[in-house]
Parts: C-alpha cells; sequence; structure tokens
C-alpha cells in the first residue's frame, strides 16, 4: 500500500483524483483501506478498478477475463470453474466498464496519428442486426475507439470520430475508409476548430489543414472481390502519399490493417462470429465485450509487426502510452482518477474558505 501513488475517488472531496499530495493516509492495512485528510473519507485499495467489493480471488478474475477476452467461449468457462453463467458475464461486464474507462484515460489523448483506418462489423443480435465501428492508428497498431449501434447511419460514423478526433493533435492526418459516403461527412464537420474573431455569435469553423480523406470502394461478384477502387476526396495525391509512407512504407492505400483488426474481433468476441451460435442479446453486453477485447489487444497483446531491437512491442508501447506489456491483472486494476475539482459556481464574491481550497486544489500540482 502506496499513498503517493493513490488518489482520492470520492466526487464531493476537494483533493479528488490528485496524487502526492500528502493528504493520502492508511487507514488498515489488515483491510487495505486509506483515508483522505482532505474530507475524512476512508475508502477501499480496490476503489474505482474491477475487482471493487469481489470476493473472488483477483487472480481468478484476471484468468477468467484472459481467456473470454482471446475467445474462449463463455460455456466453457462456466464448465471448467464450475461458475454461474451470470457470475462470469458479471465480470465481463466489470472488465468492459474498466476497460472503457482505461481506454478513454489513457488512449483518448491527443497525439500525432498520421493515418487512421475505420470500417464497421455487422453484427447479428437475436432478431435484429447491429453495426460496431472501430478505428485505428495504422503506424503504431492502436485501436482508437469504437461504436455500436442498431443502424449504419451518420450518428454512429459521427460518434466515431468524435472519439478518433480526442486522440489527435491538429497535425497532418490521413484518413482512409471504406465507400461509405457518412465518412466524407462525418470527418469534414469534426476536424475543426473555432476561429474566434472577437465578434458575437457563434464562431465560424476552420476546418484543419492537411487533413486528407481516402476511400478504397470494393465491388463484388458472386462474393468475389473483381474490382477495386482507391478514391482521393480530400487533399492532393502528393500529400495522401506522403501521410500513407510514413505510416505504413510502401504499398498503396488501402484499409488492409482495420480489416484485421476487424478479424481479431471476430476471432475473440463470440458474437462476432460469423455463421455462429453465439449471438448478442444486448447492445450494453456487445459494447462491453468490445472494450474487453480491444484494451487486451491495446496493453496485453505484443504485436508481430511492431518488432524493435527489445523484443516485440504492444500497440500502447510503440505509441508511448506504457513502458512494459501490461497483464490482464495490471488493466483491470488500473485506477482510473476522477477529475479535478473545481470550485462551484456562484454569485458574488467567494469566501475565505472557498479561497483557501482554490490556492490548494486548484492550482497546477503537476
Amino acid at each position: 500500500m502506496d499513498p503517493t501513488t493513490t488518489f482520492c475517488p470520492n466526487w464531493a472531496c476537494p483533493a479528488r483524483g490528485q496524487t502526492g499530495q500528502g493528504n493520502i493516509g492508511i487507514h488498515s492495512c489488515k483491510d487495505k483501506r486509506f483515508i483522505c485528510t482532505a474530507c475524512h473519507k476512508t475508502f477501499s485499495a480496490t476503489k474505482g478498478t474491477a475487482f471493487y467489493r469481489l470476493r473472488t480471488s483477483a487472480e481468478t478474475v484476471s484468468l477468467v477475463v484472459t481467456l473470454l477476452a482471446h475467445g474462449c467461449p463463455l460455456q466453457a468457462i462456466v464448465v471448467a470453474f464450475g461458475y454461474d453463467e451470470r457470475t462470469v458475464a458479471g465480470w465481463v461486464a466489470r472488465g468492459g466498464d474498466q476497460g472503457q474507462a482505461v481506454q478513454e484515460h489513457l488512449v483518448e489523448q491527443p497525439r500525432d496519428l498520421g493515418q487512421v483506418q475505420a470500417d464497421e462489423i455487422r453484427v447479428k443480435k437475436q432478431g435484429d442486426m447491429v453495426w460496431m465501428a472501430l478505428a485505428m492508428m495504422v503506424r503504431t497498431r492502436l485501436w482508437l475507439a469504437g461504436e455500436v449501434s442498431e443502424r449504419r447511419d451518420m450518428a454512429l460514423i459521427r460518434g466515431l470520430m468524435e472519439r478518433v478526433r480526442r486522440c489527435a493533435l491538429p497535425r497532418p492526418l490521413l484518413v482512409c475508409t471504406d465507400g461509405l459516403i457518412a465518412y466524407v461527412r462525418a470527418v469534414r464537420e469534426t476536424f475543426r476548430d473555432p476561429v474566434h474573431a472577437g465578434a458575437s455569435g457563434r464562431p465560424r469553423l476552420r476546418p484543419w489543414r492537411n487533413l486528407c480523406i481516402a476511400q478504397v470502394v470494393k465491388r463484388y461478384a458472386q462474393r468475389c472481390v473483381v474490382e477495386v477502387e482507391r478514391r482521393i476526396v480530400d487533399g492532393t495525391p502528393a500529400r495522401v502519399e506522403t501521410l500513407r509512407r510514413r505510416s505504413q512504407g510502401d504499398g498503396v492505400i488501402n484499409t488492409a490493417y482495420i480489416e484485421r483488426l476487424n478479424a481479431t474481433f471476430r476471432e475473440r468476441l463470440a458474437s462476432l462470429t460469423r455463421r455462429g451460435r453465439a449471438l448478442a442479446r444486448r447492445t450494453l453486453t456487445l459494447q462491453q465485450g468490445m472494450y474487453v477485447v480491444g484494451t487486451v489487444y491495446n496493453f496485453c497483446t505484443p504485436h508481430e509487426s511492431l518488432c524493435v531491437a527489445g523484443g516485440k512491442q504492444t500497440p500502447a508501447m510503440a505509441a508511448g502510452i506504457t513502458d512494459h506489456c501490461w497483464t490482464v491483472r495490471e488493466l483491470l486494476s488500473f485506477p482510473v482518477p476522477p477529475p479535478r475539482w473545481t470550485p462551484p459556481k456562484q454569485r458574488g464574491r467567494p469566501s475565505h474558505a472557498l479561497k483557501r481550497l482554490m490556492a490548494r486544489w486548484c492550482g497546477d500540482h503537476g
């Protein structure tokens, strides 16, 4: 138990989410509980992780989630370990929520993406069909974002592009997709910044400079690809070729990397398997499974094409997010800090007590 690396998870505490400020102490080594001297609340060491208030050992839960994240059927887990199916499904839900929190905290941070590829997967659901849209960074093979929707429409693509926007710096960017027309409008409307001219009213939105859009349209005949058309929608051919070579080397405009990622998701998530019997019952369950598989792929799976002198790398290591290959237990036990406290908005002058809180906890403490 290390109080210097622990933060207060209490949302009513002005010191929430901050580490190394001297406000955390050990309350009980036996029960593994900390205490915050700012709000005088105690909390468990597993608060904010997938292991919070679980009676089963962390080793067992991590092993089960590892098997499920690599395509092991849930029924096989039930037979092998003797747990109830609802118990295992609850662990998957916890892992999905934890994976989403880790993904949003670590991956959805601005960085130079270079080239992004996006595609959708058609998923069978009991009595219906849903769509899963995925996006990845080509150079590091990092899975950036995913969205699940019952319709393959503008709302699905816009939600995906908004998540990609949170991962991107305003640098030269190439977005490669299939022929779905919604991508063009979603990319153009998402990657814009307001231009403040000092006038009243809504500021004008200006698109990013050197934003390129390319599409790969495949035509089929009797379930076989007979023609591939490559289109440059936005950007010059020279700029598109420069961005493509920086991220993938030799070759042509393609969506091969995101299609390979689709194959990984189909292999590891039972409800994505073609002609399978493991249909998704709820969209939320499918989304949680997507985050379990995606975060295990990002943080815990060395990639064959990311070899360096020291050995293989995970996509998170190649992107500079982590310095080693995580275990699934590290992923499930990673504490995601809540957003920092902000002083409440009120009319009039702030009180002296509020001023002291603002001076103590709203400064730049690193």
